[in-house]
């Protein structure tokens, strides 16, 4: 029994190593990268695959950098009011100690006020550092957002005259590990990407 199960096995992987010869040794048309392929032609050059260095994109693509630079001058406006109220707070806070050294307040009940007053300001200032951060969190996403959509429209745009059946995204070598420079094509989107973009949009 044993042995008609191998010979099945053998005949079956002399069919298939036969087919694999005729479906490979009649075709002779190699691909170029933007040419249209189809599906079962040989490929004897390129496939018609290609990937970008999103790392690389982001650093040259203008849109994203007049994003960031939104984000960032938000994040700084934030930054200059948070630290002149923090300023504010930590004088009044060494003003309130040096009272308290000195004896200055009439009365218990006044010191009191004046500690509750600065933990007041204090609880302010923290609850407008979580809403500016929320508030940039919620900004971040908006325009990641915004990128995605305009990479998505510009890359579709691109690859009608392309022809790529694949265009991967690779970040700091994380999704493509090795890969021929022929399927680099990063510079080529980057500047379809800037030619397509007007800082008016």
């Amino acid at each position: 029994m044993e042995n008609i199960n191998y010979m099945i096995d053998g005949v079956l992987g002399v069919a298939v190593l036969i087919l694999f010869i005729m479906q490979f040794s009649n075709k002779k048309e190699s691909y170029t990268p933007g040419a249209s392929f189809t599906t079962g032609e040989e490929i004897s050059g390129v496939l018609p695959i290609a990937y970008v260095n999103m790392d690389s994109l982001l650093m040259n693509y203008n849109y994203y950098k007049d994003l960031n630079e939104v984000l960032m001058s938000k994040e700084e406006n934030y930054r200059a009011v948070i630290g002149q109220r923090s300023n504010i707070l930590r004088n009044e806070a060494a003003d309130f100690q040096r009272k308290i050294d000195n004896n200055a307040f009439l009365t218990r009940e006044r010191a009191e006020q004046e500690h509750e007053r600065l933990m007041k300001k204090q609880e302010e200032l923290q609850n407008l550092e979580t809403q500016y951060s929320n508030e940039l969190m919620n900004e971040q996403q908006k325009l990641i957002s915004q990128l995605r959509d305009s990479l998505v429209v510009q890359m579709n745009l691109y690859n009608k005259t392309k022809g790529y059946q694949v265009i991967f995204s690779n970040s700091m070598g994380d999704n493509i590990i090795i890969a021929d420079q022929v399927y680099d094509i990063t510079q080529e989107v980057v500047d379809h990407l800037n030619r397509n973009y007007s800082p008016s949009k």
